[in-house]
């Protein structure tokens, strides 16, 4: 009998701790789950951050900064897309200077910069007094395009448009030419403070891009310029339905407070 009580005993501890340890490996698991979540992660972050700016229109990001800081964030009309496009990302600055040495290695610090820059990153770079010289081409835009790049600004010119428009590579540039940057220019930093047509860009700002034009949002303001952006969008959005209706941009005015 005592026996029997004994190994009932036995065999409901057996049970308890098993429960137990599941239990605990179950919480176990959550815990870590819970710690990799990429919601959690900085990557994941940024990734909803450019993710939100790909959805909002490049007018609207350009009003924002512009009630909020003051001043024009935005890029000029000389900077023109190669073919339609709409993108965002973080900005990687680079500087080429003149130089009419024959250094062959005189670029190789700019195509180090294009291998080590990381998805959703934008190529923005200075070609010093470049209006007639090709910044990038189609090499350099095959491997940003494979390195998951964004899209390219260059204050200077852009070649090879058909490996471009057939790689679907978005570029922003100053015009088309058939130049060479090689033998002509060298490498003259990465990831460092630039002024692209007129605009001051630092490494990690967001860039936006459409068919209306580019802006820079600095990093430090990124969510408060979208937040503003998106409400703006969503007016202005709005008011296209009821002009149709009322007939009225006045009326549309009054009601959204947007124009």
């Amino acid at each position: 009998m005592h026996k029997s009580r004994a190994l009932r005993v036995t065999g409901i501890f057996a049970i308890f701790f098993t429960v137990l340890f599941i239990v605990t490996i179950r919480r176990s698991e959550l815990s870590l789950f819970a710690q990799s979540t990429p919601s959690n992660t900085p990557a994941a972050k940024d990734q909803d951050l450019i993710d939100a700016y790909r959805h909002v229109e490049v007018a609207s990001v350009s009003d924002a900064l512009e009630q909020l800081t003051g001043h024009r964030m935005y890029m000029s009309h000389k900077m023109q897309p190669i073919f339609p496009a709409k993108f965002a990302g973080f900005a990687l600055t680079v500087k080429l200077q003149k130089d009419e040495g024959k250094d062959p290695a005189a670029l190789n610090g700019m195509l180090a910069a294009i291998d080590q820059g990381a998805l959703n990153s934008v190529w923005v770079m200075v070609v010093e007094d470049g209006v007639n010289i090709a910044g990038m081409g189609g090499l350099m835009g095959t491997a940003m395009s494979a390195r998951g790049y964004s899209g390219a600004i260059i204050d200077g010119g852009v070649r090879d448009l058909g490996q471009l428009r057939k790689i679907g590579f978005p570029v922003f540039a100053m015009g088309v030419v058939p130049s060479t940057s090689v033998h002509h220019y060298r490498f003259a930093g990465a990831n460092v403070p630039l002024v692209c047509d007129a605009v001051d860009v630092q490494p990690g700002d967001i860039i936006s891009a459409d068919n209306d034009g580019v802006v820079v949002v600095p990093r430090a303001r990124a969510e408060e310029v979208l937040a503003l952006a998106q409400t703006l969008d969503f007016q202005e959005h709005s008011m296209y339905g009821y002009i149709e209706k009322y007939k009225s941009i006045q009326e549309a005015v009054k009601k959204f407070g947007r124009l």
